[in-house]
């Protein structure tokens, strides 16, 4: 065994599986035998159906949704309740070998992949769901519960739950807390922390915190469920969940409307949310990628005008939002031909313009994605000018644009760039947005991807309490330790 120390003073293996990175405590380096010898004290704890060591099937939860970044874990652990998570954080800690938390690893930052040979905790066990409390709107979810599963329970109980995403088949409950998940209504009921009135959670140090009464008012101290909400499993790995359900939609009216250009796009988003109270989303859709979602599914365009920028928007009631929506739109400054539905049928035609864009995009190649945030002022000058500065960069770039309009954060799409150049378009699509004092991410949390940007988005004294609370509930750093902090 070779060891070399990179310049952080992290440790490289490289042992006769080709080498694994890791960050082992007092810097000892972690082989290949007291690897096993790890697995081998989990499978005593958890028993051998919850540990998979086989290179075979720990494949799949190797490589991230976007393919960019694949790594090969030394073994995936698959504990039922919040004691086991707390067996494999104690095991871990002892043994000095970090941990990844996995829950549907639809995440496109790479901030549930095991790049470095860490063992992947899947939350996929952590599949217990309550009955809704129907007098109090709110229901218990175990991590590995899926967003749809929560939909469906708080559905049949005469609820709804707020948080809703396309890939809402896939993504968990513990995932979507672990990196603050916004989706389609943050508009009207705002991201994952809105929703989440309690935690069951395993720290860093194996103690696990319990508080799932659903408390609407708790002053108890600290907040340590909105704490561990967007950070990324590095203090701790939520195992259940208790969350706030919203009340039942009523009457819905969808709309698709062209505009002249993206400022009178904004605008008019503007003037609906003023004179629509019930309004839950505001999606931007440009004209290319209309184009490509309709050329990639064989679908024909909504729009017979074509517009250079559509915009969708729904109304949820009660009261019936239809006439109100309608009135607000025929006065709209730009605003050109609608599409309006009132039936199931008919709104999911129109939303498959704006859902399509993430599959029809994939269809032509493996995108750099990134999801950001930009000030309502500036949004407009991002939206027109960051597709001309990729190509600055990179020729033949293409970027495509979509998003939440109402909130500002943008999808931004590209493909057609070499892994060479990838940094570049970091540094267009990235800087502009810090330039602009926007957020380098929205809704996927900053993982492996934009690591690095961290620091320029937040500032020195914002990183240094940031590192001081990961030291203070993770003291080994063995929790997700590849990603966030740079």
């Amino acid at each position: 065994m070779v060891e070399r120390a990179d310049r952080r003073g992290r440790l490289r293996a490289a042992a006769g599986d080709g080498g694994r990175w890791w960050w082992p405590r007092n810097t000892e380096v972690v082989d290949a035998e007291a690897s096993d010898a790890t697995i081998q004290r989990l499978i005593d704890a958890l028993g051998p159906d919850a540990v998979i060591a086989d290179p075979d099937r720990t494949a799949s939860y190797a490589t991230d949704w976007t393919g960019r970044y694949a790594g090969r874990p030394a073994a995936v652990v698959r504990p039922g309740d919040a004691d086991g998570v707390a067996e494999v954080v104690t095991v871990c800690r002892e043994r000095g070998h970090p941990l990844v938390p996995q829950g549907g690893n639809t995440g496109l930052v790479g901030g549930a992949t095991p790049m470095r040979g860490e063992i992947v905790l899947s939350t996929e066990r952590l599949s217990d769901i309550s009955a809704v409390d129907e007098d109090a709107g709110q229901l218990t979810a175990g991590a590995g519960v899926r967003i749809a599963e929560v939909q469906q329970m708080a559905g049949e109980a005469g609820w709804r739950y707020g948080v809703d995403l396309a890939s809402r088949d896939t993504a968990t409950v513990g995932g979507t807390v672990a990196t603050n998940a916004g989706g389609l209504r943050v508009l009207r009921f705002g991201p994952t922390r809105h929703q989440v009135l309690g935690v069951e959670a395993v720290l860093g140090t194996g103690d696990v915190v319990r508080r799932l009464g659903g408390l609407a008012k708790d002053n108890t101290g600290y907040d340590l469920a909105g704490l561990l909400c967007g950070s990324e499993g590095t203090l701790g790995i939520v195992t259940q969940a208790r969350l706030a359900l919203v009340p039942a939609a009523g009457e819905a009216v969808t709309a698709l409307i062209g505009f002249d250009d993206v400022v009178r796009a904004v605008r008019g988003v503007g003037a609906i949310r003023r004179a629509v109270p019930t309004l839950e989303a505001a999606e931007l859709v440009l004209a290319s990628g209309a184009g490509l979602v309709a050329e990639q599914t064989g679908e024909g365009s909504v729009l017979e005008s074509d517009p250079p920028v559509l915009v969708l928007v729904e109304a949820v009631g009660p009261p019936d939002p239809t006439d109100r929506l309608g009135a607000v739109i025929g006065s709209l400054d730009g605003a050109g031909e609608v599409a309006v539905a009132t039936d199931p049928s008919r709104a999911a035609a129109l939303w498959h313009v704006r859902e399509a864009h993430t599959e029809a995009i994939s269809r032509i190649g493996v995108p750099r994605k990134y999801d950001v945030t930009l000030p309502g002022r500036a949004l407009a000058s991002y939206v027109d000018t960051i597709a001309e500065e990729v190509v600055a960069v990179v020729p033949d770039a293409r970027t495509w644009l979509f998003g939440h309009v109402a909130d500002g954060n943008i999808h931004v799409n590209v493909t057609g760039v070499d892994p060479t150049d990838g940094e570049a378009v970091d540094r267009v699509v990235l800087g502009g947005v810090v330039r602009r004092e926007g957020s380098i991410s929205a809704e996927h949390g900053i993982g492996l991807a934009k690591r690095r940007w961290l620091a320029d988005d937040r500032g020195a004294g914002d990183l240094a309490a940031m590192r001081a609370i990961r030291t203070a509930l993770d003291p080994d750093g063995i929790l997700n330790p590849n990603v966030l902090l740079p």
